[in-house]
């Protein structure tokens, strides 16, 4: 197993230069971020190792959302780090179009070999907003090369997050997300979401009630008819709405009904990929194959951009028609299979593999839920989930005030050395796949101190 750098030694080596204050961060325009806050109370990291952050001062900090659901294999991993020189030593960039590069192809047979039988075809992009762009796509003119372009409409559902591109907000379901931005892709629709704290909350793994949800789907086929919905897409375990789970059995039914009425499913599994649940894939945990399926985030361990989708040989070669010279689909990004990218990923597969890091989430769910639910009684805790190595802690919005306490335990948990992810009222927990039972203590612990300066 993979062993932190010392401490000490990171802690006590001064930064080449003092953090930036003032008018030195006013340049830069942060995504998702409260701007005037951060700025008056700057954030900075400086250096990562293992399953810690540095600040510039010195300050050592506890990674328990691997980065951004990225860092899978932890921090400043040696594989991966070489891969990447090496390459940028080697070769800096090549063209995607018309023209390849070995490490794109190595790859790809790679990661194929991971997916679950019949997803044989990847796709690369640069993001996972870029995936579901590009899956979206792909669905859309997979019915019209076999002859059904009225299959147009796009299902997402309701508190599903599935990127920034307008693709992925017209699908997802987060208002806040899609309300500045006008009126968004036509011919979009939305099945209601699977959170029931009524009949499921406190509950330890998959959630007993709500697989009936997934009928949902069956009231907008008789509304909108199955001749022209081309997909629908959904996130397994719905991330950045809060860790939304899934009820049992709500994806093979899911998955039924759209086998039904000739409709593509797709997964986006960009946070869920590569290990998070202690499969491979969340399609693999609860072995239900979708069509289409997003990825990025753990496919580099976070180090170089990059996102794929992976299809069926049957939706790849209805697009293999026509003349050979010509060009099949009409998509793709200047990066797509970057050398760098590439290469991060082959370095990131390679420990993965050496770690036994795609499974590890299995052997460590019993240990961060049993943590995790030691809070339960804790003040304004409304409702623990998990499962693998993700955990909720939702709190009950403050009147008048949603998000408030949230952001505060953020803060709060920062000071103490502790780095959490929060969506609205909601803790997020998605550790690195290297965290031990130490960890797991360590980040119970300080949220517990946490809760109860809450008010």
């Amino acid at each position: 197993m993979y062993k932190d750098l010392d401490p000490a030694t990171l802690a006590s080596h001064e930064p080449s230069e003092a953090a930036p204050r003032g008018a030195a961060l006013d340049a830069y325009w942060m995504p998702f971020t409260a701007n005037r806050q951060f700025k008056k109370e700057p954030r900075l990291l400086a250096k990562a190792s293992g399953m810690h952050y540095w600040t510039p001062e010195g300050r050592e900090i506890l990674d328990a959302c691997a980065g951004l659901w990225c860092v899978n294999a932890g921090h400043a991993r040696p594989r991966i780090v070489k891969a990447i020189s090496d390459q940028a030593a080697e070769m800096d960039f090549a063209p995607p179009f018309n023209v390849g590069h070995p490490k794109q192809f190595e790859l790809a047979q790679r990661l194929v070999a991971l997916t679950p039988k019949g997803l044989d075809k990847v796709f690369y992009t640069n993001s996972g907003s870029e995936a579901v762009e590009s899956a979206l796509k792909m669905a859309i003119a997979y019915h019209r090369m076999r002859g059904e372009g009225t299959r147009t409409r796009l299902i997402g559902r309701e508190r599903g997050y599935h990127g920034v591109n307008f693709g992925g907000i017209s699908v997802g379901g987060i208002g806040p997300n899609r309300k500045s931005f006008g009126p968004l892709l036509a011919g979009v629709d939305h099945m209601r979401h699977t959170h029931d704290l009524a009949r499921n909350a406190f509950t330890r793994g998959i959630p007993a009630h709500g697989a009936e949800l997934a009928d949902d789907l069956e009231r907008l086929v008789a509304l909108h008819d199955a001749s022209t919905i081309a997909a629908v897409i959904v996130e397994p375990v719905a991330g950045s709405t809060g860790v939304l789970l899934p009820p049992k059995g709500y994806l093979e039914r899911l998955r039924s009904i759209c086998d039904k009425h000739g409709i593509l499913l797709i997964f986006d599994e960009v946070i869920t990929g590569f290990g998070r649940l202690g499969s491979p894939f969340a399609a693999t945990h609860f072995n239900v194959t979708p069509d289409l399926m997003t990825v990025a985030k753990g496919i580099t361990n976070g180090c170089v951009p990059m996102g794929a989708v992976f299809a069926t040989s049957q939706i790849h070669d209805t697009f293999m028609t026509g003349p050979e010279h010509a060009i099949e689909f009409l998509h793709g990004y200047t990066y797509s299979g970057h050398p760098l990218a590439c290469a991060a990923s082959l370095g990131t597969l390679d420990t993965y593999a050496e770690e036994g890091l795609l499974t590890r989430a299995a052997k460590m769910e019993p240990v961060l839920a049993d943590g995790l639910h030691t809070l339960r009684e804790l003040p304004n805790v409304i409702d623990l989930r998990n499962i693998g190595l993700v955990g909720a802690i939702e709190l009950s919005p403050r009147p008048g005030d949603p998000g408030k306490r949230g952001f505060e335990a953020m803060l709060a948990a920062w000071e103490r050395g502790l780095l959490i992810r929060t969506t609205g009222d909601t803790i997020a927990l998605s550790p690195p796949l290297i965290v031990e039972s130490s960890h797991i203590e360590q980040m119970i612990g300080t949220l517990g101190e946490v809760l109860k300066t809450l008010h």
